[in-house]
């Protein structure tokens, strides 16, 4: 468990960050915005009831704005001993303008892993109601989910002071690929489950080993470098059930 005896205020602020900075988070609001201006005119409805056909769209609209707001908050885990310095990001405000200034941490070393919310917790909780709604298909998902994350291990890099990352394509496109090939009369179901949950296992769970080289202050787990890619698999599998 994580252990808060040695946790400073400015630790437990830096748990709360948007997993990607700047305009691609914007694409992303913006793609959930195009598909709550759809819904309203009945174009993806059909898509929506077929995903989740007792939720309805409007759960599973809100199921995705969940995720994007829930990416900002990660839920500590436990402590790495970093074998390289970590880098943490200060911020100084003079004259009304704040700069961002990135500064090596002294002593000792430590990297927190910690779970995003919006990325793991959300996407894990939707394909376990999924996988317990279409039991019959659950060999199919399996089979998918392996596919998926062997294919996103095999693309994922360790990138020091950040993570691991993944390219934001290649969840979706995989997950896509599979929910067509097995996913048999519910390729959106394949689709949803093995691209969240196969991102969430070839990204992050195959890689925990590498967290000490990462120098990196926090790595979470479905957040910044697999975050987008699984988000995009949530939006591919409405798409296939359209």
């Amino acid at each position: 468990m994580f252990d808060t005896r040695n946790v400073d205020a400015r630790e437990y602020r830096d748990i709360l960050y948007v997993p990607i900075q700047g305009s691609f988070f914007l694409i992303l609001i913006g793609i959930l915005g195009i598909l709550l201006s759809l819904l309203f005119i009945n174009v993806v409805g059909v898509a929506f009831k077929n995903l989740f056909p007792t939720i309805g769209p409007l759960g599973i609209l809100l199921i995705l704005a969940t995720c994007l707001i829930g990416s900002y908050v990660n839920i500590p885990i436990k402590r790495y001993k970093s074998l390289h310095p970590t880098i943490r990001m200060g911020y100084v405000t003079a004259f009304g303008v704040t700069y961002p200034i990135p500064s090596l941490r002294i002593g000792l070393y430590e990297t927190l892993l910690a779970i995003n919310i919006g990325g793991a917790i959300v996407p894990t909780a939707t394909s376990a109601y999924l996988m317990a709604k279409s039991t019959s298909i659950i060999p199919n998902i399996v089979v998918a989910t392996a596919i998926v994350a062997i294919i996103v291990k095999s693309f994922s890099r360790p990138v020091k002071g950040a993570g691991i990352i993944v390219p934001a394509l290649i969840p979706p496109l995989a997950a896509a690929s599979v929910g067509i090939l097995l996913g048999g009369g519910y390729p959106h179901i394949v689709a949803y489950v093995s691209g969240t949950i196969g991102t969430l296992i070839g990204a992050d769970l195959l890689n925990l080993h590498k967290i000490p080289q990462l120098g990196a202050p926090i790595v979470s787990i479905g957040g910044a470098g697999a975050f987008d890619g699984i988000f995009l698999a949530g939006i591919m599998a409405v798409l296939i059930a359209f």
